[in-house]
């Protein structure tokens, strides 16, 4: 039984990552690997046939970047594994030791790195350029022996230098979020699921909701994710200064409560900021907005436009407008017979072209590849849209 290592130095709740834990460790495990999964936790142990090898939490974005990614690398010399999986781009140098010691690495880009920076809101704008060009350079060198995931196929041209791996997108697994059937609010309610940040557009959707009350029409909110602190001080102030009712923060939850959640609405909202990072990426909560039968609002990128006007299965809309959202949201809220025929299409699209099913089975391809001596070549391996 072939012995894989998936390291993740970031995320605080690394058993509900839906990419790293829930998608790719728990597909590597069914399909007969060994997997352990270095990540900051509380104790060791075992989850869903997964062994958990715990680092202790880092105090901060510097100790993790300097203390935690050490203690990672050193558990992975000692875990003696046949694949390395990483995730996150600080542990770039450490894990280029291993692949330079001739041992089999992967990295998994879930973002596209160099164009990330540019928006990084802890990096001063004057150095965000300086820092993207050389970190660029970096990379050349650190992962010229990896095999590289790239989460999106547009991240691929930003490193034609890279050769060997595969496009895997972070489309849902579909067997929870096609079992939830509750039954939807009778008052009309807007859903957003994901990372709270201004970016991901949910003070646009607070504004939007503005517009819809100072023209008599009252709509809820349900928001799942978390928030840091400032942000969340934020959206409150708004909400109590505007007298919005019906706005519901639930911060962090589990997927599958999440989900719960997300189904007693009728549309889910997707409309994230033009920025480089995200107008060539798809949104995860986009999908599984579908999955669960909602019509979806999203930001009018031509990538996101491909999957919801070709699906008939939702509105796009210019992002940062709240006039523009709420005239949609109106739509779609007034003619439930519309919006249904769009749920129930959305679920079709999502079954038949965005699941987990196909980025699974290019997964373990890619390690099937790496494990029989092979150096699968990147363009043969990505996927088409």
């Amino acid at each position: 039984m072939p012995k894989v290592v998936h390291v993740s130095v970031v995320n605080p709740r690394p058993l509900s990552d839906p990419r790293v834990f829930l998608k790719e460790c728990i597909s590597l495990r069914s399909a007969g690997y060994e997997v352990v999964l270095v990540c900051s936790a509380e104790q060791d142990c075992t989850c869903e046939g997964v062994r958990i090898r715990a680092l202790p939490q880092p105090a901060g974005r510097l100790s993790r970047m300097l203390v935690t990614t050490r203690q990672a690398y050193h558990a992975c010399v000692e875990e003696n594994a046949d694949v390395y999986h990483f995730h996150n781009p600080e542990m770039m140098p450490w894990m280029a030791r291993l692949a330079s010691a001739g041992r089999r690495v992967i990295y998994d880009m879930h973002e596209n790195v160099v164009k990330d920076i540019l928006t990084k809101s802890w990096i001063h704008p004057w150095l965000r350029a300086v820092v993207s060009r050389a970190v660029n350079v970096g990379m050349r060198g650190w992962l010229r022996r990896m095999a590289v995931v790239f989460a999106e196929d547009s991240y691929a041209s930003d490193y034609p230098w890279i050769h060997s791996g595969v496009v895997v997108r972070n489309l849902p697994r579909l067997e929870h979020l096609l079992s939830i059937n509750p039954e939807p609010s009778t008052v009309p309610l807007v859903g957003y699921l994901g990372g709270v940040t201004p970016e991901r557009g949910t003070m646009t959707i607070l504004e939007a909701l503005h517009v819809l009350q100072k023209r008599g029409v009252s709509v809820g909110f349900e928001c799942v994710g978390h928030a840091e602190g400032k942000f969340q001080a934020e959206m409150d102030a708004f909400v109590a200064a505007h007298g919005l009712e019906g706005v519901r923060f639930h911060g962090y939850q589990r997927p599958q409560d999440g989900y719960r959640i997300m189904a007693r609405c009728q549309v889910g909202i997707a409309v994230i900021a033009d920025i480089p990072n995200f107008r060539d990426s798809y949104p995860t909560k986009m999908f599984e907005y579908m999955a669960l039968g909602l019509p979806v609002i999203a930001s009018d990128f031509p990538l996101y436009r491909q999957v919801v006007e070709d699906g008939r299965c939702g509105v796009c809309v210019p992002p940062g407008r709240p006039s523009e959202l709420a005239s949609a949201i109106y739509d779609v809220i007034t003619d439930p017979q519309a919006a249904q025929e769009m749920g129930r299409r959305g679920r079709d699209c999502v079954v038949e072209h965005y699941s987990w099913r196909t980025e699974e089975e290019k997964l373990l391809g890619l390690y099937s590849a790496l494990l029989a001596g092979a150096s699968p070549r990147l363009t043969e391996l990505r996927t088409t849209r």
